[in-house]
């Protein structure tokens, strides 16, 4: 079994970068096709990929995950990835509404605003939440995060480790052993 790909060389050439050329291997081998730029332009959008993976993880609370069990744990992954998409869908409708590309509007805020309506949404007329829905995109598609292109950021860790031990056993348990060592 063969794999043709094409290697594609492209000078980064901007301050803070870890590299000035990189090397893209692709399997788009028809040049007429997938202009070299288009590709070099469509590596550099994987950036959006961290800000995803952390909006994940922190806005939709799932840093730590809270299952014990491989298949709830998989489970519990599944149900915050539909939130993710639900709440980018939101996003992308309220851009489209607003003539916006959709990574300008903020997830966080989208996030926000559909938990603040919902109440309020789920006990109004038909005719009224769809009211209330266009309402919600127009106010959406002006919470937009700012351009930054050619972002640039350390890859480090900003956490720090706790300087308390990890607990290992009920919380209950932890609490009584506390309170017996007290009373010595």
């Amino acid at each position: 079994m063969t794999l043709t790909v094409r290697e594609l060389r492209a000078n980064i050439g901007k301050p803070g970068c870890r590299t000035n050329e990189i090397m893209i291997a692709t399997t788009l081998t028809e040049a007429t096709t997938y202009a070299k730029e288009a590709i070099v332009d469509l590596y550099h959008e994987r950036w959006h990929v961290e800000p995803d993976i952390f909006a994940i993880k922190q806005s939709l609370a799932m840093d730590p995950l809270r299952c014990k069990s491989p298949f709830m744990v998989e489970k519990e992954l599944w149900v915050h990835l539909l939130g993710y998409n639900l709440v980018r869908k939101t996003a992308c409708q309220a851009a489209q509404l607003g003539d916006v590309h959709p990574r300008s509007v903020s997830f966080t805020a989208t996030k926000q605003l559909l938990n603040a309506a919902r109440v309020q949404m789920t006990q109004a007329g038909p005719t009224e939440r769809i009211a209330q829905a266009l309402l919600l995109l127009q106010e959406l598609s002006k919470a937009q995060v700012g351009n930054r292109p050619g972002r640039c950021e350390p890859r480090v860790v900003k956490r720090r480790p706790k300087q308390y031990k990890h607990l290992r056993e009920p919380r209950a348990i932890a609490r009584a052993k506390l309170l017996g060592h007290r009373r010595e």
